[in-house]
């Protein structure tokens, strides 16, 4: 167990190791049971030749025939075992696989998620994973199908006439050569089909996503050619795929076939005996219905090796994520209230000309209401996705005397974040409220002012909100997401421009409750609209070229020319009034 992990196909085997174990034992007493169809096969037609020679009765035949029946069901009773656990067991890998894929995809971060193929990620996890499970379970199941009972068949066969057995066993190790030379152009138009529909499934959700841009710019017929163009690409690399998978089976079936005319040929000399051995009518029958079941059987194992190359393809696509990913952790419990230091504080994005930020340094009790505030792009949504810890950053941030980020301690159970999207999600408006934690949601409903406009809705808390909240207006999808953070307690809350779609009225009106209410919580609130920033404790002013001032409103007002004209062009507009 040591020496695998979710990165081996090994792994998932070995944690079904007590499914695998009721498998392999229904597996054996059926295919093993499985000899007794062509054993019964031939003492019924000697027994209907004894019948007509008048050395056996009619009782005798359906003695044979009873005992054939219990033999039968008996073996498919074991059948109906093994295919069951086979099941599960495919079932549990499949669950397994996509929970570890998922952990993986949520702990990616969402630049690197943002920059990613979405068509190949829904095929990953759609396609990629079930084509795996399904190669998993073939192999399981053909291990007994195909591997036990062709050895079964083998032995009878040895056993009637060694001889014989020899000659006829040629042609299915041919059969299986085919199949093993075709590997390679199977894997590869596998892999193919399923390029493309990454491809196409990336270009589906393109064309959903942005049809309203396509038709009023008028590109809808040329998005509509680069679709077909898609499809077609789709379809044709799919039909070589299934070509090369499926239409090689009936030839692989006549070539382990040949060996019939053999089996008639020295069996019927048997029969008369001038053969190898001395048969009856029970022994020819036997043999050549066992021949048969083999030979078919062989081209079963040939399809088997195309299903398995499938699956190969699938697991090395899928193979890197599984390795990656990491079990989530227990949910944290809220950290007690504590006081904030940043010192030194820097970010550069990779490949980036020069750092967002550089050298800010701040402090904060429980209490604090600190703005963040600066000219278009200048870094003030990466500052506050900072103290989520999800890319290193420089200088160092303490929460009292825990420091967060670069290895350190995860801000979990700390920092309360609502960025300026709102990310909701296909539910109900206590759902996304809600997110699992028990209590009441009417006083944070109340405190972001939402309680009138739910009383208004169909049914109440429980009306359903659509994706991403589409049956939401701009600011009631803001104000559920601001619900969703203060009723989920952190001692740290980063707001991303939470009242950036109300009105001013409703901005004051949330804004004192979160002076009065949440006077244990530090809360860092980015804004572009400077209304509110003469009532916080502090004001952070990040000019654009990485570097900043923290100061008080007045003090950064009468220093700082940049933030002056903001604020003074704004509140000319009617949108702030100076203290």
């Amino acid at each position: 167990m040591k020496r695998f992990g979710p990165g081996s196909v090994r792994y998932y085997f070995y944690h079904e190791k007590k499914l695998l174990l009721i498998v392999t034992l229904s597996g054996i007493l059926y295919n093993v049971g499985m000899i007794a169809g062509p054993w019964f096969d031939g003492q019924l037609a000697q027994y209907l030749y004894d019948i007509f020679g008048g050395t056996r009765t009619a009782a005798d035949m359906y003695a044979l025939c009873l005992c054939y029946a219990l033999v039968i069901l008996g073996v498919q009773g074991a059948r109906y075992v093994k295919r069951l656990y086979v099941r599960k067991f495919a079932n549990n890998i499949s669950l397994s696989m996509k929970d570890r894929l998922y952990q993986h995809l949520v702990q990616t971060p969402k630049r690197d998620m943002e920059q990613a193929d979405t068509g190949a990620l829904m095929t990953k996890v759609i396609s990629d994973i079930d084509t795996c499970v399904e190669g998993m379970r073939k192999f399981t199941t053909e291990i007994f199908d195909t591997g036990v009972v062709m050895a079964a068949y083998v032995v009878m066969l040895v056993w009637y006439d060694w001889r014989l057995t020899l000659c006829v066993l040629v042609f299915p190790p041919i059969a299986y050569a085919l199949a093993n030379s075709l590997r390679r152009l199977v894997a590869v138009t596998a892999a193919r089909s399923k390029e493309s529909s990454g491809a196409l499934s990336g270009m589906t959700l393109d064309r959903i996503s942005n049809a309203l841009t396509y038709r009023v710019y008028g590109e809808e017929a040329i998005q509509d050619q680069r679709y077909e163009g898609y499809l077609a690409d789709y379809e044709k690399k799919m039909i070589l795929a299934n070509l090369w998978e499926n239409t090689l089976q009936p030839i692989y079936k006549v070539i382990a076939m040949i060996g019939t005319m053999l089996v008639i040929w020295f069996g019927g000399r048997n029969v008369l005996g001038t053969g190898w051995e001395s048969w009856d009518i029970a022994a020819f029958s036997t043999y050549l219905a066992c021949f048969i079941k083999l030979a078919t059987k062989s081209s079963h194992a040939a399809k088997l090796f195309n299903a398995i190359q499938k699956a190969q393809v699938s697991w090395q696509r899928i193979q890197p994520h599984l390795q990656a990913a990491t079990e989530l952790p227990d949910p944290v419990p809220p950290a007690a209230p504590a006081a904030l230091t940043v010192r030194h504080l820097s970010f550069t994005y990779p490949g980036s000309d020069g750092p967002i930020f550089q050298d800010l340094s701040f402090s904060a009790r429980p209490g604090t209401i600190i703005g963040i505030t600066g000219p278009v792009a200048c870094g003030k949504s990466t500052l506050g996705q900072a103290f989520l810890c999800e890319n290193p950053h420089g200088g160092q941030i303490f929460f009292g005397a825990k420091e967060l980020g670069n290895g350190h301690t995860a801000p979990d159970g700390i920092v309360g974040y609502c960025g300026h999207d709102a990310e909701l999600f296909a539910a109900t408006v206590e759902e996304n409220i809600r997110l699992g934690l028990s209590g009441d949601i009417a006083p944070v409903l109340k405190k972001v002012c939402m309680d009138e406009d739910c009383a208004t809705f169909p049914m109440g808390i429980e009306t359903p909100i659509g994706e991403s909240g589409q049956r939401l207006s701009g600011g009631q999808q803001a104000r559920i997401a601001l619900a969703r953070s203060l009723f989920h307690p952190r001692p740290l809350l980063i707001l991303d421009d939470p009242f950036a779609a109300v009105d001013m009225a409703t901005e004051r009106k949330i804004f004192t409750s979160l002076r009065q209410d949440y006077s244990d919580r530090i809360i860092l609130l980015i804004s572009h609209r400077l209304s509110l920033f003469p009532n916080l404790d502090q004001v952070i002013w990040l000019n654009g070229d990485g570097t900043s001032v923290v100061a008080t409103h007045e003090a950064l007002y009468a220093s700082c020319p940049a933030y002056r004209n903001l604020y003074d062009l704004q509140h000319a507009q009617g949108g702030a009034h100076h203290a």
